[in-house]
């Protein structure tokens, strides 16, 4: 079809929807072919519910993979078709069962001949093309499974839009984009202590002038994002990966991690150990992606900052 041709794989589901509209259209006009007057969406519950056991629309809803709602939608339409009926469970009497009834067990019966001949016709298009669509299906939902097409597209769009991501070294011309994103994400849940301002104020005298290093995340030539490397007088720990903040714009790109590799990178070219950080377990992206770099928090917490509730710690590999 010319329209796919076009527009690609990103037409997947839209292609999928057609394919599945001409099956069920013709699904309809094949039970018509054998008499049987149902819907095509009710044939899902008329087999699980076949070999006679009762069963619970959750339990139902599980097994042919369809949420509760739906399956209670049918279980109405059906019920009002005489199709099926509803029991008080003999285990528990809090709950109802869902059967077939005496219609819906003749209906059921009359879906043997039907399934035969609709398993055949599948196989012979099976043979007619290159692909098994029925294992390539089982595959796509494993697939899918393990990691959702959002998911999938958030990576791609992550890759993409890295391209466009610059880390350069802070120069006083970053004073104030260094600050305002700092003093964006503290005050959004704490407030601005002392201790910030000698950070944030000059960070000339407090950080570059003192062996640190500040790095400038740039999303298509503009500052997005921040990081700074403190020098620790510490017979510990060698630097500090502090001030850590990107733009709410700029968020969902990676910039964090990206600046915290730059950090990390710096500080193994300063032939440092070990790195601290102090930082709050309300900022869980921030904490994910230190723990995703390997930082490991520490037992003991002695916070320079009141909103500090966490410490952690990354041991160097050469």
């Amino acid at each position: 079809m010319d329209f796919f041709d076009r527009t690609g794989k990103i037409a997947i589901g839209s292609r999928l929807r057609m394919l599945t509209d001409a099956v069920t259209s013709d699904a309809s006009q094949i039970y018509e072919l054998y008499g049987i007057d149902i819907r095509p969406k009710w044939f899902p519950l008329l087999f699980v519910l076949a070999d006679g056991k009762e069963k619970t629309i959750t339990g139902i809803a599980k097994e042919i993979g369809h949420s509760h709602p739906s399956v209670s939608n049918i279980v109405g339409e059906m019920t009002a078709r005489g199709l099926v009926k509803g029991l008080e469970d003999q285990k528990d009497k809090r709950r109802t069962v869902i059967a077939l009834s005496p219609h819906g067990k003749r209906v059921a019966a009359m879906l043997t001949e039907l399934c035969k001949d609709v398993e055949v016709a599948v196989e012979d298009i099976s043979k007619e093309t290159r692909h098994d669509l029925w294992r390539a299906i089982g595959e796509w939902e494993d697939r899918l499974a393990e990691k959702s097409l959002l998911q999938r597209v958030k990576e791609a769009r992550k890759m993409r839009e890295r391209e466009h991501i610059r880390v350069v070294p802070y120069e006083p011309y970053y004073k104030n984009t260094f600050k305002l994103l700092n003093v964006q994400w503290i005050t959004k849940h704490w407030k601005i202590e002392p201790h910030d301002l000698d950070y944030l104020d000059h960070p000339q005298e407090y950080i570059i002038n003192k062996g640190g290093f500040i790095f400038v995340a740039l999303y298509r030539g503009k500052p997005v994002g921040v990081c700074a490397l403190c020098k620790m007088d510490d017979p510990v720990y060698d630097y500090e990966l502090a001030k850590l903040a990107v733009h709410p714009h700029a968020q969902g790109k990676g910039i964090g991690e990206i600046l915290c590799h730059a950090a990390i990178d710096k500080a193994k070219d300063m032939k440092a150990k070990i790195l601290f950080l102090e930082s709050n377990t309300l900022l869980k992206p921030a904490i994910h992606t230190y723990k995703k770099l390997g930082f490991k928090e520490l037992a003991e917490n002695h916070p320079a900052y009141e909103r500090g509730n966490i410490q952690m710690e990354l041991k160097i590999t050469y």
